[in-house]
């Protein structure tokens, strides 16, 4: 049974972080660099799938980036709901933030180095963007064939949070939102910050909240939406809630330790 049920005009959109990465393994910062899944990544996936099961969602179509840890959990979720033949779109523009020249980083020796003030404002203001990386590293990233149709200035070289609030934008007036509209629920496995940009369009969120705002790998977060595309419980409900806030606290922690 949907414990989600509600009104056939009103959308469902349930978000998912990509299980834990090979960054997330080791601490450091993935941005557009194609890590995979580690192994607790997937068995994440196969139990956010469970999840989604239990609550008697089911997708109508799947929306990921073109970063393999979010195509491989929106994989196994499909699988572990028996439901590989559902429709998926992947988009550049649900691509995790371009961290610059913080790809690939440590997150604890970035705040040693950087001091705690600039780290946090790196990581969760709206403004700050760190270095950017290297002409040769955007050399290779705007090369790479998956981005190939895009023109070069669509592949930054840094974004601070608002930069990458603007390109997840479109996506979701053009193709997010008219899905919901039609009652659709739609399943959007991408990374913490394309999802952080999803949850501050939805909740319009002003600074100070888009700061406190940390999403947990492989936990998802349902919103019901009414007619109007407004969140009908702000803030959206996780299905594991207790596990999914203490993993959110510990994604603020990282790099502290």
């Amino acid at each position: 049974m949907n414990r989600f049920a509600g009104p056939p005009s009103c959308g469902t959109l349930i978000l998912l972080r990509h299980g834990q990465s090979e960054a997330n393994a080791a601490g450091v910062f993935g941005g557009w660099a194609d890590f995979r899944l580690s192994p607790r990544g997937e068995e994440q996936a196969a139990d956010a799938a469970r999840l989604i099961a239990d609550a008697g969602l089911w997708p109508d179509a799947v929306h990921t980036s073109l970063l393999h840890r979010s195509i491989r959990t929106a994989q196994i979720v499909a699988d572990g709901l028996d439901r590989s033949w559902t429709p998926v779109r992947r988009t550049w523009r649900l691509n995790e933030r371009q961290y610059g020249a913080l790809t690939g980083q440590s997150k604890r020796k970035t705040r040693q180095d950087a001091g705690a003030d600039l780290y946090e404002r790196w990581r969760r203001s709206l403004h700050a963007v760190p270095p950017p990386l290297s002409e040769d590293r955007l050399a290779l990233l705007r090369a790479d064939p998956r981005y190939a149709a895009l023109p070069g200035e669509a592949i930054p070289p840094v974004e601070s949070f608002a930069d990458l609030l603007a390109r997840v934008k479109p996506y979701w007036s053009d193709v997010l939102a008219p899905g919901l509209a039609r009652g659709a629920t739609l399943l959007v496995a991408a990374h913490g910050n394309s999802l952080r940009a999803l949850v501050t369009l939805l909740d319009r969120l002003g600074e100070p909240a888009v700061r406190a705002l940390n999403i947990p790998t492989a936990e998802p977060l349902v919103y019901r939406l009414d007619p109007g595309l407004r969140p009908l419980s702000p803030g959206g409900s996780y299905l594991a809630p207790e596990r999914a806030h203490a993993a959110a606290a510990a994604v603020a922690a990282e790099g502290h330790t």
